[in-house]
């Protein structure tokens, strides 16, 4: 079945959330990554304060997914979508308007909050919609994200001639569009009563140890998610002495999900548990990081590349490790997405989903923290992926990133095994596989 078949087999509520995260993925990347640029260059801020405003925008929504969760269950996915995507609209919008630290702040704020409400609103929404088909419904759902997540860049880099104001307009109004496709033609789902507190849902989620273990399990398929945005870039740039080969990486991982999601998934679904899947896939992921190391030796480490052969050889590992990487994810993400509110009762989808992103949020902040440091700690020793140089200069980010990655990823792939054989990552039976 393709994509665009399998797409139409989908109710309307689903395809709306499809194109929603399209949407979503677009405004939000149109902006985010031109703003430090912005507040640094044109506003004159200095680098602390950008890292303030950049730093309150993640912590808003890293640190308010479990929020954002409760508030799906208790008022309703739609309604959190909807005040979602209003709120970023308001964020983004502030972000043209506003020069002063104050405004740029609330900005900040309201952006991450808007992320916090609507990502697990979304996903919570779509399980239920989904029904039985939870994985094939998420892996059309990491197709438009994925699919926005390249096109966003593009269409923020062209608006940049115009302005930087521009581009904060322009995502604004996708933002907007969204927020009246909501609540014009997204139905309303009936909620359950959760019959407790709030504390009482997130006590009840933190004690349920099954869902903790696969929670932890999983950090480092985030992880290693993140590193298309680090280490990657930051190799291919080196590769080729050219920061646009940076787009290289993301049009690889893209035009791979849009290729072969669909078809992955399918595959899995006939052929393997979900536990397997999942612990499959964290391995491929793993295993990726690997490439680049292995093939030093033979890509060389020395200087900037003299020429386009030697350029496209450094870059090859690199984008073989960026399709490996999201063969890998395509593997276990859609199984991930499905099962996570299949380890709770009905109605605390949200509170599930929320508690999953916040640990795998700050996982991630912390892996790219130690993957950042680790990608340079052996220059001063002369240490590279290649060996032992006289000189100490590294080619390209070095070794310890790139085992510590594969680490990851195979630790993560083993403790989900574990797990399966001890049966804490089963299907529901109401959503098992046909084999």
């Amino acid at each position: 079945m393709t994509t665009l078949r399998l797409l139409r087999s989908f109710p309307l509520s689903v395809r709306l959330l499809l194109v929603n995260q399209l949407g979503v993925n677009t405004g939000f990347y149109l902006l985010i990554p031109y703003l430090a640029t912005h507040l640094g260059r044109d506003l004159g801020l200095s680098a602390a304060v950008v890292g303030v405003v950049l730093g309150v925008r993640n912590l808003s929504q890293q640190g308010l997914f479990l929020i954002g969760g409760s508030a799906s269950d208790r008022l309703g996915a739609r309604t959190v979508i909807i005040a979602g995507c209003g709120l970023r609209t308001v964020g983004f919008g502030l972000f043209a308007l506003g020069d002063s630290l104050a405004v740029l702040l609330a900005a900040s704020v309201l952006s991450g909050l808007a992320g916090a409400l609507f990502n697990p609103a979304v996903r919570a929404y779509l399980a239920v919609a989904a029904a039985d088909r939870r994985a094939e419904a998420f892996s059309l759902f990491n197709v438009f994200a994925n699919t926005g997540a390249l096109l966003g860049p593009l269409l923020g880099s062209a608006l940049l001639v115009i302005g930087f104001r521009v581009s904060a307009v322009v995502a604004a109004l996708v933002f907007a569009v969204l927020t009246i496709a909501q609540a014009l033609v997204l139905p309303a789902q009936p909620v359950t009563p959760s019959g407790g507190s709030v504390l009482g849902d997130w006590r009840e989620c933190l004690t349920n140890r099954r869902f903790v273990a696969f929670t932890l399990a999983l950090t480092g398929m985030f992880a290693l998610q993140n590193q298309l945005y680090l280490v990657l870039p930051m190799q291919a740039e080196w590769a080729t002495g050219q920061g646009g080969a940076v787009a290289a990486v993301f049009l690889v991982s893209t035009v791979a999900s849009l290729l072969l999601q669909v078809r992955v998934t399918q595959w899995c679904q006939r052929r393997l548990r979900r536990g397997v899947a999942i612990a499959a896939g964290l391995a491929l992921m793993g295993a990726a990081f690997l490439v680049p190391l292995l093939a030093a030796p033979l890509v060389g480490s020395g200087g900037a590349p003299g020429d386009l052969l030697t350029a496209t050889a450094r870059l090859a590992p690199v984008l073989l490790a960026v399709f490996t990487m999201s063969l890998g994810l395509m593997v276990c993400q859609p199984f991930v997405l499905e099962l996570i509110p299949a380890f709770g009762r009905d109605g605390l989808s949200g509170t599930y989903f929320g508690v999953f992103y916040l640990v795998s949020g700050v996982v991630a902040a912390g892996g790219n923290a130690l993957v950042g440091w680790a990608s340079t700690a052996s220059t001063s020793t002369g240490l590279t992926s290649t060996g032992l140089t006289s000189t100490g200069s590294a080619g390209g980010v070095a070794w310890p990133a790139w085992l510590l990655c594969a680490a990851a990823g195979l630790a993560s792939a083993a403790t989900v095994r574990w797990l399966d054989r001890r049966g804490a990552v089963a299907p529901p039976a109401d959503v098992e596989m046909s084999r």
